[in-house]
């Protein structure tokens, strides 16, 4: 096929690294039949939005790509979770070509054959087999299911994603295998509730590599050690068959970092939040997993000024924040949305006890994190380069998910690539992030 007449497609790409996953399987798809990706406006003949709606301000981030793509480029195509209201999309773009809701793949395809067809059947192989990605080629995320079966009254994904869906766990290993051959260096783990990984499918043996394999977390992370690459699991909730996926941390197979999403401490929100509410437990579970495993990383994120929230219950908050020791921590202001039913419970906290309470926990979490990088210094520390600039090369350890947590510089090393893993003797720490020499 002549390149020059390839169709193109421009994307936006916004919301959580599993959105980025869908949007990468309707590229990979698209690419296999020929199109290109524009990384203009001007150059693409259709514009794919892939939107969030989790809360308003992604809902306003969302809208506001639709208008811009539409006044860019005019032929627009929006999918994602926002697409459940289509109505509040037309209200802004009323000439958008077509409104789907999240991973509904074949129908955005099918859109973008109506808008711009294919030049040819694909005959031969266009796309590699690790797919198209939007992450840079030495990481990647590893979606393993969809949806969740939790009701927690300021989440609508539920409704948006359906109920818990997970991918049979051989599938999910061949991607793996694809991606590490690929030269794939890490692999993070995503889904809306990891820890429940197989539940649906009654954790079911899978054929991997001509031996069954259980479908749930511990056996999935446990074949994912076997790859060669990181292994980093995210949005995993305490659930004690978490205690077994630590031991594989001690023992090297995947890496000691956990992500999981705590919200609050206080067991008055955590009850009106419909979540568990053992702060208790879950500080002599955290203690626990240092005792298996004392380089694990914790991570978490809360929210402040959530309806009801007294100062007694913020001040709890604290209290385990200070207990639990977090290594990384993000903290959101509530804020309702559409559909969740949060929205009608009683007090609501004022906004700027709600911006106070925020700025004071993220003081202490900002305590936290600087004195426990000091420990850092003087330390070896494997890095993971993800960029090199002229200035010197930027990496991440294993206490650190992209994006979403701190770096390592390495000032004046200028010879790296991207994807380079290097041995680095940690010599200054900040809030966040570190520096180090390569040794």
């Amino acid at each position: 096929m002549d390149k020059k007449t390839a169709p193109k497609v421009g994307i936006i790409s916004l919301g959580c690294p599993k959105a980025l996953v869908d949007s990468e399987r309707i590229l990979t798809k698209l690419g296999a039949e020929g199109y290109e990706i524009s990384e203009s406006y001007e150059d693409a003949n259709v514009v794919l939005v892939n939107t969030c709606g989790f809360i308003d301000s992604a809902r306003e981030e969302s809208l506001e790509a639709i208008r811009e793509a539409m006044a860019e480029n005019g032929r627009v195509i929006v999918t994602g979770c926002l697409g459940i209201d289509e109505g509040a999309i037309r209200e802004v773009a009323p000439n958008v070509l077509s409104v789907t809701g999240p991973h509904q793949y074949e129908q955005v395809v099918e859109a973008v054959h109506d808008a711009v067809p294919p030049l040819h059947d694909p005959f031969i192989d266009l796309v590699g087999p690790e797919g198209m990605k939007l992450t840079p080629r030495h990481y990647s995320y590893l979606k393993i299911s969809e949806g969740c079966n939790h009701h927690c009254k300021f989440c609508i994904i539920p409704d948006i994603r359906g109920p818990l869906a997970s991918r049979p766990v051989g599938d999910v290993l061949r991607e793996a295998e694809r991606l590490v051959d690929s030269g794939v260096k890490e692999l993070l783990v995503i889904s809306q509730d990891t820890s429940a990984y197989g539940l649906d499918l009654n954790y079911a043996n899978s054929d991997w590599r001509g031996n069954p394999v259980k479908t749930d977390m511990y056996n999935l992370a446990n074949s994912l050690g076997d790859l060669g690459a990181w292994v980093r699991l995210h949005y995993v909730y305490p659930y004690p068959n978490v205690d077994n996926a630590i031991e594989l941390m001690a023992d090297g197979k995947i890496l000691p970092y956990l992500d999981i999403p705590f919200q609050h401490a206080s067991p008055n929100v955590l009850k009106s939040m419909a979540r568990p509410a053992h702060a208790e437990k879950v500080l002599e579970r955290i203690e626990k997993w240092r005792d298996i495993c004392p380089d694990i990383a914790i991570r978490s994120t809360f929210i402040v000024g959530y309806p009801g929230e007294t100062e007694d219950d913020f001040e709890t908050l604290l209290d385990f924040l200070e207990d639990a020791q977090l290594d990384r921590v993000g903290c959101f202001q509530y804020e309702n949305i559409d559909g969740a039913q949060a929205n009608t419970l009683p007090d609501h906290v004022d906004a700027d006890e709600k911006l106070s309470r925020w700025e004071r926990f993220m003081e202490m979490s900002q305590d936290i994190s600087e004195r426990k990088l000091l420990d850092r210094i003087g330390q070896s520390m494997d890095v993971l380069i993800d960029e090199v600039t002229e200035q010197g090369s930027i990496g991440r350890t294993y206490a650190d998910s992209p994006e979403i947590d701190g770096n390592v510089y390495l000032d004046g090393v200028t010879d790296l690539k991207a994807g380079d893993m290097v041995k680095a003797t940690i010599t200054k720490s900040g809030a966040y992030d570190l520096w180090g020499e390569i040794e």
